[in-house]
């Protein structure tokens, strides 16, 4: 008994334990009917739909499912008069009684214990838990269609090129699935919920029905009929009322007049096992449902709604099924998503109950192998893996101390599952002769009669087998009752016969394998061809190449995990773990090279790259043989693919763009590609999340590529960099035209290109439209003031924007204005970056003014200052926390302005006021803010002609502030007097964590008082003097601080005039500093003695300290 019969037997005492509480429960149901349909009858008669005799009739009639139906065939025969009086009833006040009535049914309540039985126990694989379950499966992805990968690509190919993620879709619970979205919307008819094999499709409707049954769900639905296209396989002729009554002879006559009810559902489980394709186009339709017809017509008609056409019908499948539906007939469609890394430690967990480290352990070994991590998101792959890896730990194989290593491909996680099957679970007697032969000969004669019906089947599509079918491919039926052959196979009892299917779909592609390899080296006919008559074929080299040779001819990757394994079979682990089984010991050596050979083969075309191409990267994967792939990681790791993109190596990018950890987070391509490296990429590009293709020289021809990859609606790039190109307004135009339809990017970065005000206007036109980009750069591109006008129109109405960069783009006042404009309407913006333009007087002040009205701008980055302007408005800025007026030529008048406004704000956090002219006048009005001011983090004052009486009014501020935190006056000739200013401020002070003091005119005097500081602060990690003069002394005094000041991580001391001595004394110090890891000696006259007796002290006092000499 296996846990279908569990669960079953679990649903009959489910259902015996309920039935006096139904019987109580229809005694409540039919005297509340009765009353409730006297009205309604009432009702019709007064509005002489219904006679005096017929009302008399109907009220005669014995229990009240009899009362309806001689209502309804008394509606019937009235025609339209009739039906609209039906209409009115179904959507009345009084609706609710049917399901009620339908519930009083004796045969409705022999329908409940029935699925109740069937369906009682409901669980995910019998291993997650009840809550578990119900967050993956019972909150399905709402999708929109079914993307070219779906349609196209086999189950594991849409898992590896996505990396197992989906795009950001809408969630749907499970109760909603069959309600409308929204208040104006309708229920849906036809309903698809798809996902790939071994996902829980079944599992789901098993939770669904068992939930319905319960009366937990979906309470609205009075009759739900969940069929399954395994007993629908068994017959060639039915009528649709012959379809209900097969599967549930149990519902009586009455119950099948409740199938003209839209509060019907009909779930069709698994059209993928269907034995025929549903053909919409050339099917005869037909209405009568007492007409047998072929049931894929038949099917046919039910989806078409030429068959119970009140009817809900929820259809499940695998992707490439689902699409036999044509799209204009499906209103909705859901997808279940795999495991997410959570629940796949907690099923592991689940997996080894009676061990604590075990599923760690497995869970380690998984996390290791990045490939079989992703499949695990598939449960039934993951159950496989687990019970592969749990038994190797379990008994000390193939892990890194054992004479096998630890798998590492498909190929050898199945052939452990073969041999652990053989052997028996938690057996270790490997080495026991007796028993050994007994499975080794099991186990040929179930892989080569189980493996011949599974290579045919996979030919045929078929995914399901009759004991017909076992008999006409040879299989003992009892065979079928070992439990061997029940670790490969799952059987289902339908009405007429045993079904059987794969426990996974993989695992009949590699019995298909293994019978393929065995066959091939005694077949003289190709294995391929059906009747076994052909052009010879010898040698397993000759059906080798015939077999990659149809699996390349495969538009939808059937055959792709097939050669996958049969590759595998060449591999020396998979030989060391099956050898004596069905491999002869080292027989993989005679093969091996020549089969890489004839792979490597197919990758030297100059054609784009295509999922095949991909699938041979793999195949050479599961051969072990990884030396191409490894070439192209390393270019990929050092930033230099440059020579390395041949058509063998562009194959390998290909495969690593979907298994690499390099680009899991980023794909860098930058300085390596041209138009027709790029267009033998494209199919692969899709699934990039973050791509980066600065610096390539991309013309406008090359946007006109990209613009169809982002336009594809199996496009996942979030972000896509195009910085440093050669875009001109054509190309950008046709990227603006994949933005009226692109649905993933979210940030789009074209730096210093040339597109110009043209080009931006049609960037702009998309934004009006596009409701998913966030960030846009435009940055260096000469769009001037009609480009700006062009994106502030678009401000006016995009609400979804929040990063705009349009720095270095001659913006002037007029532009500046429009922006300004913009602002004022605007509330998603968060950042502005407007900095290196020319805005001048008038700009500054429109974009000052409509800052006192936005209520979303938090960084803005290069609004120019005039005093006739003022920035008094800081105090209106409620939200801005960034400002940035680096190069406006700001006056003392000015920093005074700026001073009074950080008076009362307490929001802004980092202010750059970098080449200016501030003086010591204005720093000094600017220390006096900083000494009140509660907000501010950093402050930015590099080359503003400051000298030491600023100096010294930034200390007295620090002495008392504890806000700042980074403090930057490089390129300020401070001298000795303002650093002992500043170190006396270090002493006490207790926030700040960054100084810069480059270029700052400090000697030996101060270096010795900022010595002094570091013996006590405690709080300053990064401090660079580059560019003074402190000298050996000063070096001296640096040193006897390092020596005790335990919060410095990094220096930077180059061109200090050091000299050798000085230099030494820094690195003897850092035997007594713990904290520094980071030393800048450079340009200090060293000399070559003395580095490398810093070298040798560097070595001995602080081994993992930086010091750059």
């Amino acid at each position: 008994a296996g846990p279908g019969q569990e669960r079953r037997q679990a649903g009959q005492g489910a259902g015996a334990g309920s039935q006096s509480g139904r019987t109580e429960h229809l005694k409540q149901l039919l005297q509340a009917i009765s009353s409730p349909l006297l009205e309604i009858l009432g009702s019709m008669k007064k509005q002489e739909v219904v006679a005096e005799e017929e009302f008399s009739l109907v009220q005669g009639a014995g229990s009240p499912t009899q009362k309806v139906k001689a209502l309804i065939d008394l509606l019937a025969g009235k025609g339209s008069q009739g039906f609209q009086a039906g209409q009115d009833l179904t959507e009345n006040s009084a609706a609710p009684l049917i399901p009620c009535l339908i519930s009083a049914d004796s045969g409705m309540q022999k329908h409940l214990e029935v699925l109740l039985s069937r369906y009682g126990v409901s669980v995910d694989l019998d291993l997650l838990s009840e809550k578990a379950a119900s967050e993956r499966l019972t909150n399905l992805l709402l999708v929109e269609g079914l993307t070219d990968l779906q349609l196209k690509e086999h189950d594991f190919t849409q898992i590896e090129a996505t990396r197992g993620q989906r795009r950001v879709a809408k969630t749907i619970p499970l109760e909603r699935l069959f309600l409308p979205l929204s208040k104006v919307s309708i229920p849906p008819r036809i309903s698809v919920t798809v996902g790939v094999a071994g996902i829980g499709k079944t599992t789901l409707v098993a939770q669904y029905v068992s939930k319905w049954a319960r009366r937990e769900i979906s309470k609205d639905i009075s009759l739900v009929l969940p069929l399954n296209f395994r007993e629908l396989n068994i017959y060639e002729k039915l009528s649709a009322e012959r379809l209900v009554r097969s599967v549930f002879p149990h519902i009586s006559e009455t119950g099948l007049t409740w199938l003209g009810s839209g509060q019907v559902l009909m779930i069709l489980d698994g059209l993928d096992e269907f034995k025929v394709a549903l053909d919409f186009s050339n099917t005869v339709a037909c209405t009568d449902p007492k007409k047998e017809v072929p049931v894929d017509n038949l099917i046919t008609n039910i989806i078409r709604g030429n068959l119970f056409p009140e009817v809900s019908i929820w259809v499940t499948a695998r992707p490439t099924a689902a699409s036999q539906i044509p799209g204009g007939l499906v209103d909705r469609m859901t997808e279940i998503r795999g495991f997410n890394e959570v629940e796949i430690q907690a099923y592991l967990s689940q997996m080894f109950p009676d061990s604590h480290d075990l599923p760690g352990q497995v869970l380690s070994q998984v996390q290791a192998n990045k490939a079989l991590y992703l499949m695990c998101t598939v449960p039934s792959f993951c159950r496989l893996c687990g019970t592969v890896l749990g038994y190797l730990v379990r008994n000390g194989l193939g892990c890194q101390s054992s004479e096998l290593a630890p798998p590492r491909t498909l190929s050898e996680i199945y052939s452990w599952y073969f041999k652990i099957a053989l052997c028996g679970e938690g057996q270790d007697r490997w080495r026991e002769s007796p028993r050994i032969e007994q499975a080794v000969h099991s186990g040929r004669k179930m892989m080569g009669t189980l493996g011949r019906l599974a290579f045919h089947g996979l030919l045929r599509k078929k995914y399901v087998f009759y004991e017909q079918d076992m008999k006409a491919f040879g299989v003992d039926l009892p065979l079928l009752q070992s439990s061997l052959c029940s670790c490969f196979l799952l059987r289902e009892e339908t009405p007429t016969s045993s079904a059987y299917c794969f426990i996974h779909l993989t695992l009949q592609e590699f019995a298909a394998a293994a019978y393929y390899y065995n066959a091939a080296k005694r077949a003289i006919f190709d294995l391929f061809t059906e009747s076994g008559m052909s052009w010879p074929k010898l040698g397993f080299l000759t059906h080798f190449k015939n077999a990659v040779q149809r699996a390349s001819q495969e538009d939808n990757g059937q055959l792709d995990v097939f050669l996958r394994f049969l590759s595998g079979f060449l591999s020396p682990q998979v030989n060391s773990v099956l050898a004596s089984w069905f491999l002869g010991r080292d027989e993989h050596n005679s093969y091996r090279v020549q089969a890489l050979a004839h792979l490597q083969g197919y990758l030297r075309a100059d054609t784009p790259i295509s999922s095949r191409t991909v699938n041979v990267l793999r195949c050479l994967h599961e051969l072990q043989y990884t030396e191409l792939a490894r070439a192209v990681e390393e270019g990929l790791e050092s930033e230099n693919l440059a020579g390395l993109l041949d058509p063998m190596h562009r194959s390998a990018l290909a495969y690593l763009l979907q298994v690499s950890e390099i680009c899991a987070q980023e794909t860098n391509l930058t300085r390596c590609l041209n138009y027709a490296i790029l267009k033998s990429l494209l199919p692969q590009l899709l699934y990039c999340r973050n791509l980066r293709l600065d610096n390539n020289q991309f013309q406008d021809n090359v946007m006109e590529l990209l613009g169809s990859v982002l336009s594809s609606k199996d496009c996942y790039i979030q972000k896509i960099s195009l910085a440093e190109n050669q875009i001109h307004n054509k190309g950008t135009k046709s990227l603006a035209r994949s933005l009226l339809v692109n649905r993933s990017l979210t940030v789009l970065d074209l730096r210093s290109n040339s597109i110009g005000p043209q080009g931006a206007k049609a960037l702009a036109d998309s934004l009006k439209i596009n409701r998913v980009l966030v960030s846009l750069s435009l940055q260096n591109n000469a769009i001037k003031d009609d480009g700006a006008k062009f994106v502030a129109d678009a401000l006016m109405v995009n609400h979804k924007l929040s990063v705009l960069q349009l720095q270095k783009n001659t913006i002037g006042p007029l532009g500046a204005k429009s922006i300004a404009d913009a602002l004022k309407k605007n509330g998603s913006l968060k950042e502005l970056i407007f900095s290196s333009n020319s805005v001048g007087n008038d700009g500054s002040k429109a974009l000052a003014e409509a800052l006192k009205v936005n209520q979303s701008l938090i960084t803005l980055e290069g609004l120019g200052y005039f005093p006739q302007v003022g920035l008094l408005t800081l105090e209106y800025w409620r939200l801005v926390s960034l400002l940035s007026l680096r190069e406006n030529s700001i006056s003392p008048e000015g920093a005074r302005d700026i001073a009074s406004a950080l008076c009362s704000n307490r929001v802004l956090q980092n202010l750059d006021l970098t080449a200016n002219l501030l003086q010591d006048e204005g720093a000094q009005a600017i220390a006096l803010a900083v000494k009140e001011n509660r907000a501010l983090k950093s402050l930015h004052l590099q080359w503003n002609f400051i000298q030491a009486n600023a100096a010294k009014a930034l200390g007295q501020a620090l002495q008392s502030n504890r806000s700042l935190t980074i403090l930057d006056l490089q390129e300020n000739a401070i001298g000795d007097e303002g650093m002992m200013a500043l170190s006396r401020a270090l002493k006490i002070n207790t926030s700040l964590t960054a100084l810069y003091l480059q270029v700052a005119s400090i000697g030996v005097l101060g270096a010795q008082a900022l010595g002094d500081a570091l013996a006590v602060n405690r709080t300053l990690e990064i401090l660079d003097l580059r560019g003074n003069s402190i000298g050996a002394d000063g070096a001296k005094a640096m040193a006897n601080a390092l020596k005790i000041n335990p919060s410095l991580q990094m220096l930077n001391l180059q061109e200090n005039s050091l000299g050798m001595d000085g230099a030494i004394c820094i690195a003897t110090a850092l035997s007594g500093n713990h904290g520094l890891q980071h030393v800048n000696l450079q340009g200090n006259h060293i000399g070559e003695s003395g580095a490398r007796m810093i070298s040798e002290a560097i070595k001995t006092n602080a081994p993992n300290c930086i010091v750059e000499m």
